[in-house]
């Protein structure tokens, strides 16, 4: 115990000296993004309760000064359009869920927000206790236009109202992909060809990988770069998929527990023993123990790891600028095939924005988002961004921006989207579920696991009894 204790210790303070470096520099020379959070600080709205004639808006700060910039354009687009003003503010993903928390708790939260987090861990509870405004008069009259999971994932219950309706407008989708080094396994002496689709050889491929990479003195290369902390949001979403291959059902279709079967206890047994096997035989990198949410992008973009799911395409995006790396180097792909041998269903990421109750300009919040996701509007704006989030309009994949083959990621990218079948996130059949994200249930039982070197029986039996209270609490 003592000495996973001190491992623990020693990676959490290189963990600091690396994340708050800022900016990383890869191998290649040119600068990283980090992914999925950035630690700058950006100038925050006061939260006086002066009212201002400005519609408030409160947004995920981008990974790339690209995608801030696409929004301010929009923005100033509709501004000159209609005479009216808009008040921005980019926040990271990590501050923005605590901000607008804080904010709704002192009755002062902006006109509109859009978080990816929130889509997980915050909408759904919002909708439940009437916070959000109903936006069926934006959605309707363009409903044909959208994915049917995209609309799902915003179609909520209101427990006030007794109804479900539509409390988000989707703005943009991702999904789950593996970004992986081509010249990394042709250095292991194997090929694209070579990686399996069957479920335990894909993952053995990538171990045989790291096994067989030359011999040199730089910093070790490990098989996957897995999100395995309390601290990312990527741990759970990481483990809700491999729930997911191994058919583990956590809530059912009509938003029922299933934790008490014993088929889903062992489930979960299985899926957490699996994770450790990879973490305790060396092929997971070993301070992902106190990983943030940029570090499996640091890994890999660093060349320190040959593989890494991730939940968009900010690791293809930051290495856009360089065409080799970009089209040679650096490769996208879908996950293998169940251990069933059916092929795999990916939880939906869907960028969404809300308006409040509390807010006195809802009228003019509707107008700016029916504005927003015209397909002309918004397609001009996820192209102008970069691609790393996808169009959630049915007719914008076939821009040649979307659809281009020659592109080796965006083109796999869409491909994993309309070829697979996606579903929404548990958090949207059950409000209850998102607490077990915001809690991040998974992360710390793996904490549990691989840092106080607990046994994944007791760990999941301690996990089990947090979700049943989470649920028993809510209703």
């Amino acid at each position: 115990m003592l000495h996973l204790r001190e491992k623990f210790n020693r990676f959490e303070a290189k963990r600091k000296q690396l994340i708050y470096r800022g900016f990383f520099i890869l191998l290649t020379g040119f600068p990283l993004f980090t992914g999925c959070t950035t630690e700058s600080e950006p100038p925050l709205i006061s939260e006086s309760t002066t009212e201002t004639t400005a519609l408030t808006i409160w947004w995920d700060k981008g990974f790339t000064l690209e995608e801030d910039e696409a929004l301010q354009n929009l923005i100033q687009n509709w501004e000159k359009q209609t005479g009216k003003k808009v008040e921005l503010s980019f926040y990271t993903t990590d501050q923005l869920p605590h901000k607008t928390q804080r904010a709704i708790q002192a009755g002062n939260p902006p006109d509109i927000l859009m978080s990816n987090a929130a889509e997980r861990v915050l909408n759904p509870k919002l909708a439940w206790e009437g916070q959000l405004v109903d936006v069926s008069d934006v959605i309707e009259p363009i409903q044909h236009l959208y994915f049917e999971t995209s609309l799902k994932t915003v179609y909520l219950y209101n427990n006030l109202k007794q109804k479900h309706s539509y409390y988000g407008v989707p703005i943009s989708q991702s999904n789950i992909y593996i970004s992986y080094w081509q010249p990394l396994i042709e250095q292991a002496g194997y090929t694209e060809a070579d990686i399996p689709k069957d479920w335990d050889k894909f993952w053995k491929f990538w171990r045989k990988v790291q096994d067989n990479l030359p011999d040199n003195n730089d910093e070790k290369v490990y098989a996957m770069a897995f999100a395995l902390s309390s601290r990312a949001g990527d741990t759970y979403q990481l483990v809700e998929h491999i729930l997911e291959a191994y058919d583990v059902e956590i809530i059912n279709i009509q938003g029922q527990l299933q934790v008490e079967r014993p088929e889903v206890r062992q489930g979960i047994i299985n899926c957490l023993t699996w994770l450790t096997e990879q973490y305790k035989a060396g092929y997971v990198p070993p301070d992902t123990i106190t990983w943030l949410n940029p570090d499996n992008n640091r890994y890999i973009l660093n060349r320190m790891a040959i593989m890494t799911p991730n939940v968009t395409l900010s690791i293809p995006i930051a290495v856009r600028q360089d065409a080799e790396v970009y089209q040679n180097q650096l490769r996208t792909m879908e996950f293998p095939k169940k251990p069933s041998g059916e092929p795999m269903r990916y939880f939906i990421s869907v960028k969404q924005a809300v308006i409040f109750e509390k807010s006195n300009k809802q009228e003019m919040a509707k107008e700016f988002l029916k504005y927003f996701v015209q397909p002309e509007v918004i397609n001009e704006y996820l192209k102008t961004s970069g691609g790393r989030n996808l169009p959630v309009h049915k007719p914008l994949w076939d821009d040649p921006f979307w659809s281009n083959p020659s592109d080796p990621h965006l083109s796999k990218a869409v491909e994993i989207l309309t070829e697979s079948q996606t579903i929404p996130y548990s958090s949207v059949v059950n409000p209850a579920y998102s607490l077990v994200y915001q809690s991040n249930i998974w992360g710390q039982a793996l904490d549990k696991i691989l840092v106080e070197g607990q046994p994944p029986e007791k760990v999941t039996d301690e996990a089990i009894a947090e979700i049943k209270t989470i649920f028993e609490s809510w209703e």
